[in-house]
């Protein structure tokens, strides 16, 4: 009988293995068929980003390794260029290939425009937007003051009389007769001959 177990256990981790195979075989060929033909070797992100850039053209490795365009000035040569080609922009850099002392300083923007967003000035200028942060950040803290200021007023009740001066020493001279923590607490401070505090 154990026999007749043992064998019916190693021909189900069999099964188990073949299924296995089958259905990792079937996921591979799932996935060849979705890349796009003219996807990069090697990049996940590549798949996603190709079909997305249009007719762009991918002139460097990028900031990540994929085919998209970013502004950034610690990465400032993107992958893509900023624009389409278009018959302007085609007949620009053909005139761009000779002597660029022909090229007139609007050709010349117009050429860096059609590859880049923005200059690193302009990356690196002030939104403003910090603005709009603060003054959100007040209206909460304004807010918040508010609620205070109504939930002492109409929530929470008086402090109670232990709170007055005069329950106060009542209980520190209680503590003091009743020598509670005379080691390291308040009383350790006091001196029971004097009756002072210690210097």
């Amino acid at each position: 009988m154990p026999q007749l177990n043992n064998t019916i256990d190693s021909l189900l981790c069999n099964c188990d293995r073949m299924a296995l195979r089958l259905i990792n075989h079937a996921m591979l060929r799932q996935l060849a068929a979705q890349l796009p033909r003219n996807a990069q070797v090697g990049s996940v992100a590549s798949v996603h980003t190709l079909d997305k850039i249009g007719k762009r053209e991918v002139v460097g490795y990028g900031w990540n390794g994929t085919a998209c365009y970013a502004d950034r000035v610690d990465y400032p040569m993107p992958a893509v260029r900023f624009r389409e080609p278009n018959n302007e922009i085609n007949a620009l850099r053909a005139k761009e290939q000779g002597d660029w002392k022909k090229l007139s300083p609007q050709e010349i923007k117009a050429l860096y425009r059609a590859s880049f967003c923005q200059t690193i000035a302009e990356v690196q200028a002030g939104t403003g937007e910090w603005k709009q942060h603060l003054g959100v950040s007040l209206l909460f803290c304004a807010g918040a003051i508010w609620i205070a200021i109504l939930m002492n007023l109409f929530v929470y009740d008086e402090l109670p009389v232990t709170f007055d001066e005069e329950h106060q020493k009542a209980q520190l001279k209680r503590i003091i007769d009743l020598e509670m923590n005379p080691v390291t607490g308040l009383t350790s401070k006091w001196d029971y001959e004097t009756k002072q505090w210690k210097n």
